[in-house]
């Protein structure tokens, strides 16, 4: 079941690199800025990374942890993560279980066959583990730049 908004988040735990164990009540007082993201090393998804990197000390200021999300196991993460320099941990979804619970798998025509995939999206929780925002199919140009700006307004609303 998909999480609604200004509800709390079910209890979740999740394997992220650096032997990060994610869960939302370990991060409480603190804004959780989930993306999901459909694979390593592939165009859209490095740029995306890239800007939340290059955004990551905006966030922290405004008092938010980034994660990323995909399909991907735990060694292609590390890889991505130290290729690109990622200052924040990705968490490696490989049974799917947070993309269904935010309801991010979709089919897609790709090479003109049915595929399940990742729908690129981005989810921001408070630090009281409620969510507040989401995006969903979103374009990678101006989307870090966005939910930067809506966790600021979330700590100016605290």
């Amino acid at each position: 079941m998909t999480p609604a908004l200004n509800k709390t988040l079910p209890e979740i735990e999740a394997q992220a690199t650096g032997g990060v164990k994610f869960t939302p009540q370990a991060f409480k007082g603190r804004a959780i800025v989930l993306y999901f993201y459909p694979k390593d090393n592939t165009p859209g998804c490095t740029t995306e990374a890239m800007q939340f990197r290059d955004q990551h000390g905006e966030f922290v200021k405004a008092g938010a942890v980034v994660f990323g999300v995909s399909r991907d196991n735990m060694a292609s993460h590390d890889k991505f993560k130290q290729n690109l320099e990622l200052p924040f941990d990705l968490i490696a979804d490989t049974e799917e279980k947070l993309c269904h619970m935010f309801g991010v798998v979709k089919n897609k025509i790709m090479y003109g066959k049915k595929v399940k995939g990742i729908e690129r999206s981005t989810f921001l929780i408070d630090g009281t583990g409620v969510l507040r925002a989401e995006w969903r199919g979103i374009k990678v140009a101006g989307h870090v730049d966005e939910v930067l700006q809506a966790v600021k307004d979330l700590k100016k609303a605290a």
